[in-house]
């Protein structure tokens, strides 16, 4: 069933949630979700789509009950929930069987926590490990199936419970590409057929192709805190056609809206052979701190080789979808690859390419020592946060500051962890470029220049 056809049968809806965490020592708090606005209706399979650190792991357990909002409110069967959802099932990324218990005992755990009887738990159990290709295995301990049968089991413990929604936690993730491949495709067939044991699906996933693939609506979240930017509606007959031009328009316009997160997300994609996208920077994506503004996590190595792989192509170009299946990296791997190219100006996107600019061409064929006078000028032009480092670094009189000043101005902004993280991208970037030394045992910053 398409979404066109989910009538207004609203199983779950959230309403202007927001959550955050405390940050360390009092510092105040770390908002991971804002304002957060969103159904799913009985009849449809919903995408939640976005990269690691958008809160949607966070936003799906708020939703499950097993953690609460800090503001706003899940309504599931149109009552305010309270605890946990008992209209849901979940499966998760990790197989989180128990190793003493046989598969059978496994699916059945939910239904004996429930009270159900003997009987009804073996019948129920035998039914869904059938649904998912396990039959023959009821006996078999965790350790004597491989990692997709595995998750089968998975699948099976959360089937028995014939929840009204199925909420899916990334359930491929952890699995090789070809019994992901598989899976996916009997989840989707089940679905197709009728024959699926809930009303609706919502599924977390940072896989652009698998969302599209299952979903009926993609809803893209942002990052910083996690928003909503807006959903893709999934205008294809089930199922969904790889291989058509529609879905080749869909996976373009998706990248593209993904790789410049300030571009406004309407769902409005042309079937064409490329899809193209104006961006415009709104005032209030232009943060005030430099420490405000996070560093995707890449070494230079990474970009540089990013680069040289993009220059061999014809004209400098490459199509993203394509260029991740060719280096088989996940989009968590690519995207902060390609945010850190555009930031620095030697890489733009656009229509589901990359293409490079003339300086990154430069960059991704010129000797080590030019790349590196280079790489200089285009961090002190376009990475503020390395530049109020190096400023800082110049005020001083011995030129030199303890880590420990520019970690505490980033735990203004970041969790601890982060914190640290982005302070050690921004000295692996300030290195290369031989702005600063960074003395490990002493834990201090000396400008070199």
């Amino acid at each position: 069933m398409t979404s066109t056809q989910v009538t207004n049968n609203v199983l779950i809806s959230v309403e202007q949630v927001n959550k955050s965490f405390p940050l360390p020592e009092g510092k105040g708090e770390f908002k991971v979700l804002r304002n957060i606005n969103l159904t799913v209706a009985a009849g449809e399979v919903v995408a939640l789509l976005g990269r690691s650190g958008s809160g949607k792991s966070t936003l799906l357990r708020i939703m499950a009950g097993l953690i609460p909002a800090s503001e706003g409110r899940v309504i599931s069967n149109g009552k305010r929930l309270q605890g946990a959802n008992p209209g849901v099932a979940m499966v998760f990324q990790s197989f989180a069987l128990l190793p003493w218990l046989t598969v059978q005992e496994n699916v059945e755990l939910g239904l004996d926590a429930q009270g159900i009887g003997r009987d009804e738990r073996r019948q129920r159990a035998l039914k869904a490990i059938d649904l998912v290709g396990l039959d023959g295995f009821e006996s078999a301990y965790p350790k004597e199936l491989s990692g997709g049968m595995r998750q089968r089991v998975g699948f099976a413990r959360a089937f028995v419970l014939e929840p009204q929604v199925l909420f899916m936690d990334e359930p491929f993730s952890a699995l090789d590409v070809l019994t992901a491949e598989n899976l996916r495709g009997e989840i989707d067939d089940l679905w197709n057929a009728g024959t699926f044991p809930s009303k609706s699906i919502l599924i977390v996933t940072h896989n652009i192709e698998e969302a599209l693939f299952l979903a009926d609506r993609v809803i893209i979240l942002g990052s910083n805190p996690g928003h909503i930017r807006g959903e893709v509606v999934i205008d294809m007959p089930r199922p969904h056609d790889r291989t058509s031009i529609r879905f080749k328009s869909l996976i373009d316009y998706i990248y593209t809206v993904m790789t410049n997160p300030d571009v406004e997300v309407t769902g409005a994609v042309a079937t064409t052979t490329s899809t193209i996208i104006e961006v415009s920077r709104s005032p209030a994506a232009i943060q005030e701190s430099p420490y405000a503004k996070p560093l995707p996590h890449v070494r230079v190595g990474g970009i540089s080789g990013l680069l040289e792989l993009i220059v061999d192509q014809p004209e400098g170009k490459d199509d993203i979808p394509r260029l991740a299946e060719r280096i088989r990296l996940t989009v968590d791997d690519l995207l902060p690859m390609l945010d850190a190219t555009v930031m620095l100006g030697f890489a733009e996107v656009a229509q589901g390419d990359v293409f490079l600019t003339k300086i990154g061409q430069d960059f991704a064929t010129t000797t080590i020592l030019r790349s590196k006078d280079l790489f200089r000028q285009q961090v002190l032009s376009n990475v503020p946060v390395v530049v109020s480092m190096v400023q800082t670094l110049r005020e001083k009189r011995n030129r030199s500051m303890r880590a420990d000043f520019f970690i505490d101005l980033l735990n203004e902004y970041y969790p601890h962890e982060e914190a640290e993280r982005q302070f050690a991208t921004a000295v692996d970037w300030g290195r290369y470029a031989e702005l600063f030394e960074y003395d490990a045992s002493e834990d201090r910053l000396y400008c070199q220049n």
